[in-house]
C-alpha cells in the first residue's frame, strides 16, 4: 500500500489527503466542504477538504473542549437503594 500524502493549497485553503494513487473514478460528498473520493472499486483513495483551515481548526477545538469537558465531570457515585 502507498503511503499517504497531504498537499495544502493555501490560495484556495484546500487539503488534499492522498490515500492512493489510483485513478479517482468517482467521489461521494460527505459534508458540504469534505469530498471523499473513489476509485473503480468504491475504495477510499483520496479525501478533499475545503476551506481547510476553519474545519481544523474547529474540529481541534470541539476535540480538546470534548475532553476538557470529559475530564472536568464529576465521578457518578454509585449509590445502593434499597426497596421500602
Amino acid at each position: 500500500m502507498d503511503k499517504t500524502k497531504m498537499a495544502y493549497f493555501k490560495e484556495d485553503d484546500i487539503l488534499h489527503i492522498v490515500i492512493s494513487e489510483e485513478k479517482e473514478s468517482d467521489s461521494i460528498e460527505l459534508s458540504p466542504n469534505i469530498t471523499a473520493e473513489l476509485n473503480e472499486s468504491g475504495e477510499l483513495i483520496g479525501i478533499e477538504i475545503l476551506e481547510a483551515s476553519s474545519f481544523l481548526r474547529d474540529s481541534i477545538l470541539e476535540s480538546s473542549q470534548a475532553k476538557i469537558l470529559k475530564l472536568k465531570k464529576p465521578y457518578n457515585k454509585l449509590v445502593e437503594v434499597t426497596p421500602l
